[in-house]
């Protein structure tokens, strides 16, 4: 009969110093502060949406004027969308020629160390490992040999 295994136990962890739990506690206080004011942000978009779009369901409202405002900015939008997409290009662009120039070198310097490394490898397992295995061998028998004759005892 076998004993149970006791479960393994974490060890309590260890008490903060007050310095420590006041930072905590001010931490705690900026976080619930910076998303107090991330609600209240999105509350005021959500309600100026809510009353633009109440204020262009007017019969008075002269639509036209925001659609071309409208269209203004979708332009201006897609300039910026534009030159973001050069930027990116230019980025990819220079991760290309990094790649090709810094890590393919050092690539090919790494195949050509594991090859030399291969070499040197087999050149040992031939001369080096390969006869103190014969002479281990040719000595094992030897010893056995002397045992048999009675010449060394085990």
């Amino acid at each position: 009969m076998t004993l149970p295994n006791p479960e393994p136990t974490t060890p309590p962890p260890p008490q903060l110093t007050p310095e420590q739990q006041a930072e905590l506690r001010e931490k705690e206080r900026k976080d619930k502060q910076t998303m107090a004011a991330v609600i209240a942000v999105v509350v005021v978009i959500l309600a100026a949406l809510v009353g633009f779009i109440i204020y262009l369901f007017q019969a008075s409202t002269p639509t036209d004027k925001f659609r071309d405002i409208f269209i203004i900015v979708v332009a201006l939008e897609s300039f910026v969308i534009g030159a973001a997409l050069i930027v990116l290009i230019v980025q990819l662009a220079s991760l290309i020629n990094l790649l090709q120039n810094e890590v393919r070198p050092i690539l090919n310097a790494t195949s050509e160390t594991v090859n030399t490394l291969r070499g040197t490898v087999e050149f040992l397992g031939e001369e080096v490992v390969e006869p103190v295995v014969k002479l281990s061998g040719y000595l094992a028998g030897l010893n056995r040999m002397l045992e048999l004759m009675g010449i060394k005892k085990k």
